[in-house]
């Protein structure tokens, strides 16, 4: 019997190369995305897929309603979806934090949330939750985002605690640099939500974040989505999947640092990121 894996945010990246590379593998993936030309799109690639917005309540019970109707388990859960929101923490509004925090933690939790019901009923699964590298360190203007990851740092270490012996798993997959178009949707809500003429940081906004625009590379640390997949892959199909898996040089090197050097020392490091 094919397992069955829901996947968050597939319009593009790594949630759409994770549901291709498991719809082939032989999971039966249910892929989602928040548009209708982004699900008629992944439908016209033959994968199965469903209109879901992680805000909107009544379409995750949709889509998690539609599993159990197709006579299916739920055998994982991949949330993926999400968002980066750049600008220093005085140029973002509370209105704009809150925006990130909807769909990046509060999104999160709710698929959670309604998806742990199936798998206590049925008495097993697997929740992988997308954090970031930004979930374990921090970066100048990344507050919004570095928030929303550091949230679901605590939400899902306080999760696997709770569901040992229940043979239902949490990991959290930290990555870093992925090629994707990550950084181009990220430059499209910073200028929706930052005021970068007004700001004290106006200079550096134009040499340290409006300069991505035009890159579609970060250098020697940027890989591609399959160093992700491979740990995903390990997360649904080994015996013991890992609490915690980090992609890229990135993630392991600042890792490292955050766990053997003091905050100041640190803090010198991250500034010249």
């Amino acid at each position: 019997m094919k397992k069955t894996i829901l996947i968050t945010g597939c319009s593009s990246g790594i949630g759409y190369d994770t549901a291709k590379f498991l719809h082939s593998r032989g999971y039966d993936v249910y892929a989602t995305a928040r548009s209708d030309a982004d699900v008629a799109r992944l439908l016209g690639e033959g994968l199965n897929a469903y209109k879901l917005d992680v805000t909107n309540k009544e379409e995750i019970a949709s889509v998690l309603k539609q599993i159990i109707k197709d006579g299916k388990e739920l055998y994982a859960l991949f949330n993926n979806a999400g968002y980066g929101q750049p600008g220093a923490v005085e140029d973002i509004t509370t209105d704009v934090l809150k925006e990130q925090f909807e769909t990046n933690f509060f999104g999160l939790h709710e698929v959670t949330y309604q998806a742990l019901k199936i798998m206590r009923h049925q008495g097993y699964g697997r929740i992988i939750q997308h954090s970031s590298v930004l979930g374990i360190i921090s970066l100048r203007f990344r507050g919004a985002y570095n928030a929303s990851k550091y949230a679901i740092e605590g939400l899902s270490d306080t999760l696997r605690l709770e569901l040992m012996g229940s043979d239902i798993y949490v990991s959290t997959i930290n990555t870093g640099p992925v090629r994707s178009d990550f950084r181009q949707n990220a430059i499209k809500m910073f200028e929706k939500n930052v005021d970068a003429d007004s700001s004290i940081y106006k200079d550096e906004y134009k040499a340290k974040v409006l300069k991505r625009k035009e890159s579609k590379d970060d250098g020697v640390f940027t890989k591609d989505s399959d160093v992700v997949i491979a740990n995903i892959l390990h997360a649904l199909e080994s015996k013991t999947p890992r609490p915690r898996y980090y992609n890229t040089k990135a993630t392991y090197l600042l890792g490292f640092f955050k766990r053997v050097l003091s905050t100041t020392l640190l803090d010198k490091i991250l500034m010249k990121i």
